[in-house]
């Protein structure tokens, strides 16, 4: 069930939320660069799955800057983008789950804890920024917010496959699982905004 908006008086203004998913949109761009340098370097699947997510999420949010002035029909069709754009690292995934099983290597564990570690703080920092605008502009925010919420959760299993490697099971499994774990919470974040797009989009019908 989508949570209720809060009256139009609660909601921060336009300009607040277009600073905000710009920060947001910035800092993911950042540490994009830094996880795919580190992903190719060690051959993990659960960093490359994560950090397309930083570049879809940076996308998502300069989508949101541009589209506040727009109507409420035409914000709603972009939500339902949104949701397709939300797929596309999982299906990144996939491929380069499929391509990894060919050659098992698991990768440094050190290294794929750190960038875990490092990437959790960037997105719990992006979630705390949106949380007082995630019901704000509909399934746009919500989009923006469930994606650093689900990151943070996908940085949690990164940092645990690496421990794991580490000191217990010295297999590509734990990196392989954790990076299609993260492949299943876009899915499922799709789906959310997709539900909340078509709504919107059917009440301004």
């Amino acid at each position: 069930m989508t949570p209720a908006s809060p009256p139009l008086a609660d909601r921060p203004p336009d300009g607040a939320l277009r600073r905000t998913v710009l920060w947001v949109a910035a800092l993911n761009v950042a540490y994009f660069g830094v996880e795919f340098a580190v992903a190719v370097a060690i051959g993990s699947v659960a960093l490359f799955a994560d950090s397309v997510d930083f570049l879809e999420d940076a996308s998502i949010n300069l989508l949101i800057a541009v589209a506040l002035g727009w109507t409420a029909r035409a914000r709603a069709r972009l939500g339902m983008a949104l949701a397709g754009i939300l797929l596309v690292p999982g299906l990144a995934t996939v491929w380069t789950a499929w391509g990894k099983l060919a050659a098992p290597v698991p990768p440094d564990p050190l290294p794929l804890s750190i960038a875990g570690l490092g990437a959790l703080a960037v997105n719990l920092g992006c979630a705390l920024l949106l949380v007082r605008h995630r019901h704000h502009r509909g399934s746009l925010t919500r989009a923006a917010f469930l994606s650093a919420r689900n990151d943070a959760l996908a940085n949690v299993a990164i940092v645990a496959a690496g421990l794991l490697t580490a000191v217990a099971w010295r297999s590509a499994w734990p990196d392989l699982i954790v990076g299609l774990g993260i492949a299943a919470l876009n899915a499922d974040a799709a789906r959310e905004v997709w539900t909340a797009a078509r709504e919107e989009h059917a009440a301004e019908a």
